[in-house]
């Protein structure tokens, strides 16, 4: 039977990054901190945290925070169904969702939004790329995620949102000079190319889309969703931007679609815990009726 107080410290000190962030969280000493995580490692006889600053769950350690993660989500619901309504309201439960950045810019808090105010969240929201948002939940660290994996985690839940679609804009100036005989494998080869970050492969997959093959053009990586589509207005770079924050500078001719007409359409999947949750059943329907009406 694993003891609910080493599971709640060893989330602490994932989430902190520290034992002794931890034991400030927790309100106890460091050394508490640490002898509550060797009691939990040596009860599941693994190492579960590796000691590197910040502190992260090994492999072995994923699936128990995960499981504290769970607990604690349950537990303070059904402190709350049991105790009388207090004064001011329940306590905030903090929800750690993750998302892809392209998400966040243009519906995903909107969603947030939608929640009731009296179920009192407050929100750790993470970025990451669409292709890796479910890592996230697997590791134990987000209790949902927007991803574009449709397999589910094991313990999870998945559901079709729709589709974001994306248009290959660019500044007109910056498409006169670089793409004059349109989308050639030489201009998409040569011509400098936008990028969230490393993980951001949505340029990279619609060229091939064009050419068959796989380009290595100049890249800049800008990693916010303003920066990024901000960057292709000023012509710094071609990128995939989503159709309706595009719509705008079409009209205006400010900026072209290189594609002509081609698009790129990326399905989005919501997964979260399989658990029975007032909060994550909320959660859900304000991510299922945003994307309801913001996807395709």
């Amino acid at each position: 039977m694993l003891d609910s107080t080493q599971l709640r410290t060893f989330a602490a000190v994932v989430r902190e990054g520290s034992f002794e962030a931890a034991a400030q969280s927790l309100h106890v000493t460091p050394s508490a901190v640490s002898q509550r995580i060797k009691a939990l490692e040596q009860a599941v006889g693994q190492v579960l945290v590796r000691r590197s600053k910040p502190c992260r769950a090994t492999d072995a350690g994923r699936p128990l925070l995960r499981l504290a993660g769970q607990v604690a989500l349950l537990e303070r619901e059904a402190l709350h169904a049991a105790r009388p309504p207090a004064v001011g309201g329940p306590a905030p439960t903090r929800v750690t969702v993750v998302a892809n950045g392209d998400s966040l810019g243009t519906w995903f808090v909107g969603a947030l939004a939608r929640l009731p105010t009296e179920l009192a969240l407050l929100f750790d929201v993470r970025r990451d790329d669409e292709e890796h948002t479910a890592e996230l939940i697997r590791d134990g660290t987000a209790m949902a995620a927007v991803t574009a994996q449709r397999e589910a985690v094991q313990g999870c839940r998945v559901e079709r949102l729709g589709a974001m679609r994306y248009v290959a804009l660019a500044r007109a100036g910056f498409a006169a000079r670089h793409f004059p005989d349109g989308l050639t494998e030489a201009a998409l080869g040569s011509a400098p190319m936008m990028a969230f970050d490393r993980k951001d492969q949505l340029q990279h997959t619609f060229a091939r889309t064009v050419t068959r093959r796989r380009i290595d053009p100049p890249i800049h990586y800008v990693p916010s969703f303003d920066g990024f589509n901000e960057a292709v207005r000023l012509g710094l770079g071609w990128g995939m931007v989503p159709e309706r924050f595009a719509r705008a500078d079409l009209a205006t001719g400010h900026c072209v679609d290189l594609g002509a007409g081609r698009h790129l359409d990326r399905p989005l999947y919501w997964q979260h815990w399989r658990v029975e949750s007032a909060i994550l059943d909320a959660l859900t329907a304000a991510v299922r009726a945003m994307a309801g009406a913001e996807l395709r």
